[in-house]
């Protein structure tokens, strides 16, 4: 009995396992403010957050001037994923024009001014991105919602939407000019009562007894 008992006891090794330490939070009083879970050395970036790329993540370049040219290639992708962020984000506000006409300013929100603005139809890509990220005039910065690619994709479908609303015939390609004013699809497909393809049926009046 005697050997198997030194025999498992030879086995216990505790190696660190006992060493003194510290649970995150808890007090010490080796430090003058009690702490034990230090702070942070200034200058420290985690990893993968260097950023190094200003102008990708703030649409600002040198000397804080809003960069003019999208930061990757302009893809039908990129368009589409705008469109979904900015349905989502500013829409509410800006409307799905762009016109500043959207719900919320139909319900007594501060109006913005229309992206169609000689103005803002100028201004570079970088300035919207800008305005995502920090904020400006009445409007919200969006830094927490929409990352900093979805600003840029934004941004890019916001001079889409501009161009939509600003064209005139002869941008539109020769082989095109015929489905001008014509349904996205044919009459035999749209659903009776539509009031458009993505429109809904009209609701139908409540009976008295309904109500």
């Amino acid at each position: 009995m005697l050997a198997i008992a030194l025999g498992l006891l030879a086995g216990c090794r505790q190696d660190m396992h006992n060493q003194p330490k510290y649970k995150p939070l808890r007090e010490t009083v080796y430090y003058p403010d009690l702490r034990s879970a230090r702070p942070i050395v200034a200058g420290t970036v985690a990893r993968g957050q260097l950023r190094s790329e200003v102008g990708f993540y703030t649409g600002l370049g040198p000397n804080e001037q809003p960069v003019t040219t999208l930061p990757f290639p302009l893809t039908r992708q990129v368009l589409e994923r705008g469109r979904d962020r900015f349905d989502i984000y500013c829409a509410p506000c800006h409307s799905v024009l762009g016109d500043g006409n959207g719900m919320i300013v139909q319900r007594g929100y501060l109006r913005p001014p229309s992206l169609h603005d000689e103005r803002l139809r100028r201004a570079p890509l970088g300035h919207f991105v800008d305005a995502m990220t920090n904020g400006i005039g009445g409007m919200p910065d969006y830094s927490e919602q929409v990352s900093p690619e979805d600003r840029w994709n934004i941004a890019a479908y916001i001079r889409a939407l501009q161009l939509s609303q600003n064209a005139a015939m002869a941008d539109v390609p020769d082989d095109q000019r015929s489905n001008l004013g014509q349904p996205l699809v044919s009459p035999a497909q749209m659903i009776p009562g539509k009031t458009g393809v993505r429109g809904s049926e009209p609701p139908k009046p409540l009976k008295d007894g309904n109500r």
